[in-house]
Parts: C-alpha cells; sequence; structure tokens
C-alpha cells in the first residue's frame, strides 16, 4: 500500500464519521474504518472488508490499552511527543497485517528491549570501574608509605649524606691550594698565592666551607646511605637465619668493602694506596678491556704535621702512567720520586674526609692476558633434558685474592640447581636467578678450582656474563711509601700506610 493511498483513506475518514451513532465502524467500498473514542481523539484501524470484525475490535481494544502505557496525556501534543514510542509499540501488536498474540506487558517488555547480554555488559564494565579504583586508592597509599619512609631516612641519614658528598671533591680539583681562588676553605696550605680552578686531579683544599675536624671519622662513600637501614637489613637477616636459610655475609663484599671497613686514622698521618680494577674477558679466551686506575691518598690529623714530604718507590712497570696533583713540585718527583708541595711553606691540609688528599694517580692498559689476575672458564652442554655447567677459575701467582665472589646468570628456574661438585661455597639467588660461588681466600694452596652443576635444558648464551669481585692488599704498581721527610726541625711524624686492590668491574662475556 503506497502513501497515498494510505493518506487518501485517513482523509476520507472524518467525512464519514457521523456524529450521535453508537457504532465504531464503517464500511466503505474497499475498506472497513474501525475506530474507538479517545478523549478528543480517535483511534483508527483500517481494515478490509474480508478480515474478522471481532478480530479487528479485539486489536483495536488492545491498542487502546497500549496508548496510555506510553502517552502521559491523551491530547494531540502529547501523542506527538511519543509518537516514535507508539509506533514502535503497535509494530509489536500488528505483523504484516496481523494481530500478534501478545499482552500489554510483554509489548511493554519488548519496546525497553531489556538484554541480558547488556545487563551483564554493564556489570562488567561497572565491576571494572571498581576495581580500577581499588587499585588507585592501594596504589597512593603505596605512595604515602614510600614518601613517608623516604622523609624519614633523609633526615635520619642527612649529617651521612652531607659526608658521603664531601667525597666527591676526590674526584676533581676544585681550587687550589689557598683560598685566594674564590672559594673559601677551613683549612688549606695557606693563603697569598692563588691556584687555578678546574683540573683532572684531586684538590688539596675542602669545597666545603666551616667543615667540622670530626668528619675525619665520617664513613666513606657508599655508605651513608646504608646507615638508615642497617637495623632492618640485620634483623631481616637474623629472622631468615633462625628459619634455617644459610646466609653467606663475610664472602659478599661490595665493590668498595675494604674502603668502607677501613678503620678511621689514627696515626698523625695516613697514605692509603688504592687500585680499582676494569676488566672484560671474552669467554673463549683473549681480553676485551684491561684498565688498572690507582690513587694515592695523604690524611693528616694535625695542622702542625702537613710541613712535610713524602718519599716513595714503586715497580719499574714502564707501562703505568703517573700524574701528580698540580701544586706538587713535578720536577722533585721525577728525579727523586719524593712527593712535596711546590712551596715548602704551605702545609698539606688537615681533616680531609674518605680516603684524603689525592697526591698521586697512575693507570695501566693492558691486552696481555698474564695480567690478569683471575681468569674464568665455562663448559655448558646440553644433555638430554639437562645441562650441565662445568667453571674452573685459574688465578695468578702475583696476588693472593681475599673474598673472591663469581656470580654466574642462571635461566628462570623453579627449583635451586644442583651443585655437583665445589670447591668453596655456593649461595642460590631465586629473586635474580643467580649462582653465586664463594671463596674467602684464594692463595697458592688453591690458585685453580671448579665447580659443577646441573640445571633443566638451556640455552648456553643463558650463564653469561659472569660478574667477578675480589680484593686484594697488594697492587700492579707496588707503590710503597718508604718514609715522611719533615720539612721542620724534630722528628719525623709517625705514618701508617694501606693498599689495596679492588674490582670495580670485572666480567666475562
Amino acid at each position: 500500500m503506497s502513501r497515498i493511498r494510505i493518506e487518501g483513506l485517513l482523509a476520507a475518514f472524518p467525512k464519514l464519521v457521523g456524529s450521535g451513532k453508537q457504532h465504531t465502524y464503517v464500511e466503505t467500498e474497499n475498506v472497513r474504518y474501525v475506530y474507538q473514542p479517545i478523549e478528543g481523539l480517535y483511534l483508527l484501524l483500517v481494515t478490509n472488508k474480508q478480515s474478522n470484525i471481532l478480530d479487528d475490535l479485539d486489536t483495536l481494544r488492545l491498542l487502546s490499552k497500549v496508548v496510555p502505557e506510553f502517552c502521559t496525556s491523551l491530547d494531540e501534543e502529547g501523542i506527538c511527543k511519543y509518537a516514535f514510542e507508539l509506533i514502535f509499540a503497535f509494530d509489536e501488536v500488528i505483523s504484516l497485517g496481523h494481530k500478534e498474540n501478545v499482552t500489554v506487558a510483554q509489548v511493554k517488555q519488548y519496546c525497553e528491549m531489556e538484554s541480558h547480554e547488556e545487563r551483564l555488559h554493564k556489570l562488567v564494565m561497572q565491576s571494572k570501574i571498581n576495581e580500577t579504583k581499588d587499585v588507585m586508592k592501594r596504589k597512593a597509599n603505596e605512595i604515602d608509605k614510600s614518601r613517608i619512609e623516604r622523609g624519614k631516612m633523609d633526615k635520619g641519614g642527612f649529617s651521612s649524606i652531607q659526608s658521603m658528598g664531601s667525597m666527591g671533591s676526590m674526584g676533581r680539583l676544585d681550587s687550589g691550594f689557598g683560598n685566594d681562588s674564590g672559594i673559601t676553605t677551613g683549612n688549606n696550605f695557606g693563603s697569598g698565592t692563588g691556584f687555578g680552578l678546574t683540573s683532572d686531579v684531586d684538590s688539596f683544599s675542602s669545597k666545603s666551607k666551616g667543615r667540622p675536624s670530626a668528619a675525619v671519622s665520617a664513613p666513606s662513600k657508599g655508605m651513608g646511605m646504608k646507615l638508615g637501614k642497617s637495623q632492618k637489613a640485620n634483623q631481616f637477616l637474623e629472622s631468615l637465619k633462625a628459619e634455617g636459610e644459610v646466609i653467606v655475609e663475610d664472602v659478599r663484599p661490595s665493590a668498595n668493602s675494604g674502603r668502607s671497613a677501613a678503620p678511621p686514622p689514627t696515626d698523625p698521618i695516613t697514605l692509603t694506596t688504592e687500585e680499582k680494577l676494569n676488566v672484560t674477558l671474552k669467554r673463549d679466551g683473549g681480553v676485551s678491556n684491561f684498565d688498572v686506575q690507582g690513587t694515592l691518598s695523604l690524611q693528616v690529623l694535625n695542622q702542625d704535621d702537613g710541613f712535610i714530604q713524602v718519599q716513595i718507590e714503586s715497580g719499574d712497570n714502564p707501562e703505568i702512567k703517573f700524574k701528580t696533583h698540580p701544586n706538587i713540585n713535578k720536577e722533585l718527583f721525577n728525579n727523586e720520586s719524593i712527593l712535596g708541595s711546590k712551596d715548602p711553606n704551605r702545609p698539606f691540609p688537615a681533616g680531609q674526609s674518605g680516603d684524603g688528599l689525592g697526591l698521586l694517580k697512575w693507570r695501566l692498559q693492558s691486552k696481555d692476558e698474564s695480567d690478569v689476575p683471575l681468569t674464568i672458564n665455562c663448559w655448558p652442554s646440553v644433555s638430554g633434558n639437562e645441562t650441565y655447567v662445568s667453571i674452573e677459575y685459574d688465578a695468578s701467582s702475583m696476588f693472593d685474592l681475599q673474598n673472591v665472589v663469581i656470580s654466574v646468570p642462571l635461566p628462570a628456574l623453579r627449583e635451586a640447581p644442583v651443585v655437583k661438585q665445589i670447591d668453596g661455597e655456593w649461595r642460590y639467588d631465586s629473586r635474580n636467578s643467580i649462582l653465586e660461588w664463594s671463596l674467602l681466600l684464594i692463595d697458592d694452596s688453591n690458585r685453580t678450582g671448579s665447580m659443577e652443576f646441573v640445571v633443566p635444558p638451556a640455552d648456553t648464551s643463558a650463564f653469561f656474563p659472569i660478574s667477578v669481585r675480589f680484593s686484594a692488599t697488594s697492587t700492579f704498581s707496588n707503590m710503597k711509601v718508604v718514609s715522611i721527610l719533615p720539612l721542620k726541625d724534630g722528628a719525623a711524624p709517625k705514618f701508617a700506610q694501606r693498599t689495596q686492590l679492588v674490582t670495580e668491574s670485572y666480567q666475562v662475556v
């Protein structure tokens, strides 16, 4: 039926309806109008003359019940406002020209389009929103707690941070011996002659102003931030020991263990010789990088003992390159191996923090594998459902190595590796998946050693890079302080000498 046909039928209906008639239908030559007055409007049903009048009346009554369910007011304005809702409702009652067997409640339910999938989707979305809010609250609480703990640590370790920061002056030259360069210091060689700023060697003057003399006994670099945590760490270790865990503490030093363990100086003069070793070895043999950097530092307790010169001697290794402080008399050092100030009337400063004042630096670089103090050979081999890893070390006779720790990375494991044989002790770090092989001392009695363990099948590259840590009481340069030469009348002050070799980076890649 076309639109024009429908508009023509509707236009003819008002002319056919008479006033005062009791019946509710009108017939024409082709169609039948079945209608029902609703206040000032008519609810009209147009059918053909062959349709059942009783069915038509039943359909009309159902439609008359549906209209008030969707329209708040039964006038023209209310009908126009909810026109689309009425069209959808009528479509549920009449389908393809025939009445559907539905009730008013069913029609209303169908029009509301309630679906189980939609409700489930809304519930899932709301659940995700609630879960996200809970996670946000937990994260906010964790951030607040970490801020509070960090605040407590900052307050408790302020003095330690100061002492740690003061050691930064050991690595650079910020001023000369005097204070005419624009930086005021508590201890200097004197005043009257200014020296340039900026150099590659250590400074004889302290950078911070008004540093107390007690800073001499301050903890060394790297330990200041640990003071606030030592008590908690000890409690944690004690609880692990009580549960039966084996804790290896003495054989797991940090890179600066020898330096941090040194007691505060008690002698009038203390000289510290330290060499830091950076080595990269190839897994198939050979040296990729070998670099030794050494420093000779001076600590003076009392200012009166600063009028001295230092007589030194070192091995005859032409590969070692020495570099003196700019304020040291270089000619005197080259000719007589004596470290002294260019101006004999200016004393070395007292009360320096850390290892003191850097007087001399040197460096050694080599590609010769015979210079390497400790070589590591690792042989992983896959056999069936297991990987057998054999590791051996070979230590040079040049040094007696202390607190040796060989760290071997492992693939992710559910259980600890099975150690078949080992010279020394072992520990498995499950969190970082690292097997640590520890030896307290390597000397002439155990220059070589081996370890063998078994893990599930894994790629051979998973066991590299291997990291090594150790320390020694002798150095490559064989640097020694022969004597202290006083510049004033009187006996030379007593002095003590500390010597150590530590690893800064030592890997097999």
